[in-house]
């Protein structure tokens, strides 16, 4: 199939019908017909399960928790050092950089809002106005848990429905508005460099966005957007604690205040990033 074709079959896709039939399959414990998938999508995206904690096909009772399994302990090295930020998830740069006049760079011709990304809300965008963002894309054969790259404090959430659109590479060159149009969830962190943003942007067939303090986000009948503030509680995840899970691929944009940070020079586009890597440097602290 042509990739004008593939691109033209996103619009016409009842994505939000196929990915409910999705999810519900991803969460069903059908016995040896769950395990044959699991083996089959093992084999198509050549998936290193030797990492994974538990390795047989059998030893998930759904697609879903073989989809969110956990990694064997010290498989990813958490980088040490109050200066360094650790890459918070398995996946590829899809782009990372400055943001400029309140925009995202996506792709060669396409750009997105900072204010659309993060709900509209003028005080959640305005401590990242000429900020840094990195996007990362998981692939299905990625570990689809997310780390926090820095210690900080959960001020609040924002889940923001939207559509399902693919996030893979060829999707983001050619759909316009990518990040800023599919349903996502915004948790904002105070941190020792100041405010973090971590979005977390669902997909075709991502049957739910979890998170550890929430559980799993789903769009209400109105498809409003759903606000928490956790300004009066003491939710604080250290650097390389789980923060969310995607249950199916998708990706993450990460938000800096301007001067904050320096990316690793091993980090660009197309760059493959490890879990508790070197993600970047300290350029000043939050006073």
């Amino acid at each position: 199939m042509s990739d004008k074709l593939k691109i033209i079959g996103q619009y016409i896709l009842p994505k939000h019908s196929v990915t409910f039939i999705a999810g519900k399959l991803a969460n069903a414990k059908m016995g040896k017909f769950t395990t044959f998938l699991i083996t089959q999508f093992i084999k198509k995206f050549k998936i290193d399960m030797s990492e994974a904690k538990y390795s047989e096909p059998s030893d998930f009772a759904t697609f879903n928790d073989f989809f969110t399994r956990e990694l064997k302990e010290d498989v990813r090295t958490i980088i040490e050092g109050d200066q360094n930020l650790a890459t918070p998830v398995d996946g590829c740069v899809s782009q990372q950089g400055d943001i400029k006049s309140g925009r995202i760079f996506q792709a060669k011709g396409h750009d997105f809002s900072l204010r659309e990304l993060l709900g509209g809300r003028d005080d959640v965008a305005a401590p990242f106005d000429d900020g840094i963002f990195s996007t990362v894309y998981l692939a299905p054969k990625d570990y689809h848990r997310i780390h926090m790259p820095i210690t900080g404090k959960l001020e609040q959430m924002i889940f923001i429905p939207g559509d399902l659109f693919s996030v893979n590479p060829l999707t983001a060159q050619n759909v316009p508005n990518l990040f800023a149009r599919n349903e996502r969830a915004v948790a904002i962190f105070s941190t020792a460099i100041g405010p973090m943003a971590m979005v977390l942007v669902g997909a075709t067939i991502v049957g739910s966005i979890e998170t550890v303090w929430e559980g799993t986000l789903k769009a209400q009948k109105n498809k409003e957007l759903q606000y928490w503030d956790y300004q009066d509680q003491d939710i604080i995840l250290e650097k390389g604690a789980e923060m969310g899970r995607f249950k199916l691929g998708s990706t993450i944009v990460a938000l800096f205040p301007k001067d904050s940070i320096e990316f690793s020079e091993d980090l660009a586009p197309s760059s493959v990033t490890r879990l508790g890597e070197l993600f970047a440097t300290v350029k000043q602290t939050a006073e």
